[in-house]
């Protein structure tokens, strides 16, 4: 994460407490009798810094004429050192009695570093244990002071020291991570760190071995573990707690700790004043000030084409696969409720609950998605909304597991625009988007259950147990075709969202295909399709037709022409007959397949959807009586021809509806 590219440290205290001496003793490097009473603000490069970071300081007044400049220059502080002089008493009484409240009062919320100056002229010797005494209730009352420097502007002696630790409280500030009064990590500092614990643990075995404490050591530091080091951290944790180290059977046998054990390890560098080495921890694996992973982390800039869509890379794919296998603890090929738990444990949870999973997707007899269906809802996931799979790539690791430690975007893939892959009949993608379509009660959701290998719902005749679909639905299963495995995503809408749909311009540029859908054994099930292609412009988009429910006695449908005859005007195959009940619909999955890997030979070519009602009714038709004989009561009519150019295509289609004229044909 991006760390502030400027410090701005503003020293204040009591007049005489010597703060320009320490200004000008640390640029000198030498003392200086005689100074300004309020030196100009200094700026020091960044190459001259131990930070590596630009750094003003500003020196002020506590004159009560320079009051306005003091709170001016406090309002735009990223840290305050305030000084008080060790050789008088008053100045250090003055910053719990003053100094500190008037901070609090004006709204000052940013680290303090205490500054005891003039260091060489306290009398007499004074312990470690008086000082801590002596500084001790001021830090359990005031939060916001971050530690405690003492130095003398006239020897010189840790003058460089107190601008060093005013860098650190602003770069790596102590506040976020440790509570100094319960001597214990902050509770967000506490979810990170084992956040990060649990990604580092590559092979989830809940300890962190040789191999990947030397990876984290890697990806954090630039730089390898030697074994010395890594012997002094296993004996640093095992001093703390020996059940932290546990025993590891690897070949040769080694160590690893426990979450407990890094924990541990993070509360002994901040105690011992080393937060530089947590905070940089924490910023190499996405966390931000407020110890809240980044936007730019969490969604990194993934530019989309127009008629482009986004499909897992093999890099994602893999790093997918391996997570799947490392949290199925028990191996049996499927991830159970709490595996599924344990692996969004470094998530904000499930993405899918709220979708019906598992009933998306392939799980095996007890409901527990396997290897494909958790790869198949990632396809779909990133078909449907690429963001969230960025989102929880960044979550499960992917950009900050040791393992990986590649950008987010590498584990996704950019599509070029269906239009081209029309336009060379060479279809590259391997995930496709198929609207279904179709009356209420055709029999979509048992389409859709049976794809993902799900029971079906219906009673004997086929209705009982039928419930109207009220929000979208999605599935994916994966088809193998030609030696090639490609993902379909079938989604129906309801009729609360399929007018929406239909007339929403950019959903319908996402369809790859779209499955008409009617009961074969309801006469008025077919008028719905019909209808909906009069009403939409769907034909740019490659179609085929389903007549559901096969086993019951096929009706005959209440249109102008037969379904097969309606689909042979179009230029399409015939309905293909299925149904639910029957078991496996193979041949129905690798038909649709073929459509959307062939989208050319799919497309509409008779009369299109863009022509007037009257024109579109049964596909051309046009049926007229003429006159009557007269007296005779019997009407006769004649035969009307109409021709349309197809769509599309070099033919010409002739529609001919009518009826036998009961008198001879007129002349």
């Amino acid at each position: 994460m991006p760390r502030r590219d400027l410090v701005r440290i503003v020293l204040v205290g009591d007049d005489g407490v010597g703060k320009s001496s320490i200004i000008t003793s640390l640029i000198k490097e030498s003392f200086v009798s005689n100074v300004q009473h309020v030196v100009p603000e200094v700026t020091i490069p960044p190459e001259v810094t131990p930070e590596n970071v630009t750094t003003s300081i500003v020196d002020t007044s506590s004159n009560p004429r320079s009051r306005p400049h003091l709170l001016s220059q406090l309002s735009r502080a990223h840290v305050i050192c305030l000084v008080y002089s060790i050789s008088e008493p008053s100045s250090f009484d003055r910053v719990a009695e003053y100094w500190l409240p008037l901070f609090r009062r004006e709204g000052i919320n940013v680290p303090v570093i205490l500054v005891g100056n003039k260091i060489d002229l306290r009398g007499g010797e004074v312990t470690n244990q008086g000082l801590e005494d002596e500084i001790a209730p001021i830090m359990r009352e005031f939060k916001e002071v971050e530690t405690v420097v003492e130095c003398s502007a006239a020897l010189p002696l840790n003058v460089s020291e107190v601008f060093y630790f005013a860098q650190k409280a602003v770069l790596h500030p102590t506040a976020p991570l440790y509570d100094s009064r319960e001597h214990a990590l902050k509770p967000k500092c506490l979810e990170a760190l084992k956040r990060i614990f649990k990604i580092s643990d590559v092979d989830k075995d809940g300890l962190l071995n040789a191999v990947e404490l030397n990876q984290f050591q890697q990806k954090c530091f630039s730089t390898p573990l030697q074994s010395q080091e890594l012997e002094g951290i296993l004996e640093l944790v095992r001093t703390y707690d020996p059940s932290c180290v546990h025993p590891i059977a690897l070949s040769p046998p080694g160590e690893g700790i426990t979450e407990l054990g890094f924990l541990y390890l993070h509360t002994i560098f901040i105690q011992q004043g080393r937060m530089e080495t947590t905070w940089t921890v924490l910023r190499k694996f996405g966390y931000g000030e407020g110890l809240d992973l980044g936007e730019d982390f969490l969604t990194p800039r993934f530019d989309v084409p127009y008629d482009c869509s986004v499909e897992l890379s093999p890099l994602g794919n893999q790093f997918l696969t391996d997570i799947f296998e490392a949290y199925d603890k028990d191996q049996d090929g499927a991830l159970s409720q709490s595996e599924l738990d344990d692996l969004f444990s470094t998530s904000p949870g499930n993405p899918w609950l709220s979708q019906g999973f598992p009933d998306t997707t392939i799980t095996d007899d007890m409901g527990r998605v396997t290897l494909q269906g958790w790869l198949a809802q990632w396809s779909m996931t990133t078909l449907l909304d690429h963001r969230t799979t960025l989102n929880y790539l960044a979550y499960l690791g992917y950009s900050s597991s040791p393992a990986t430690d590649l950008p987010t975007p590498t584990a996704l893939h950019v599509t070029r625009p269906r239009k081209q892959d029309r336009r060379q009949r060479k279809v590259t993608r391997s995930a496709f988007l198929c609207y279904v379509l179709g009356a209420t009660g055709s029999g979509k959701t048992s389409l859709l259950r049976s794809f993902v290998n799900k029971g079906f719902k219906g009673g004997e005749d086929g209705m009982g147990g039928y419930e109207p679909t009220t929000k979208v639905l999605s599935v994916v299963n994966s088809v193998e075709i030609e030696g090639a495995e490609k993902y379909l995503v079938l989604q129906e809408f309801g009729s609360k969202y399929e007018s929406e749909t239909l007339r929403n311009s950019k959903k319908l540029d996402m369809a790859d295909v779209i499955i008409y859908v009617h009961d074969s054994s309801d006469t008025n099930s077919f008028s719905y399709i019909s209808n909906l292609r009069q009403q939409y412009s769907l034909d740019h988009i490659p179609a085929i037709f389903v007549a559901t429910k096969s086993d019951l006695d096929l009706a005959q449908q209440r249109h102008e022409v037969q379904p097969d005859v309606y689909c042979r005007r179009l230029g399409l195959p015939a309905p293909m007959a299925v149904s639910a009940r029957m078991g496996p619909m193979t041949n129905l999955w690798v038909a649709i397949t073929r459509v959307a890997l062939n989208p050319t030979t799919s497309l509409a070519r008779g009369p299109s959807s863009t022509l007037s009602p009257a024109q579109r009714s049964g596909l051309g038709g046009l049926r007229q009586n003429h006159g009557s004989s007269e007296g005779s009561g019997e009407s006769y009519g004649f035969v009307v021809q109409i021709r349309f150019d197809a769509v599309a295509s070099d033919h010409s289609y002739y529609y001919i509806i009518g009826y036998k004229a009961a008198k001879p044909s007129l002349q």
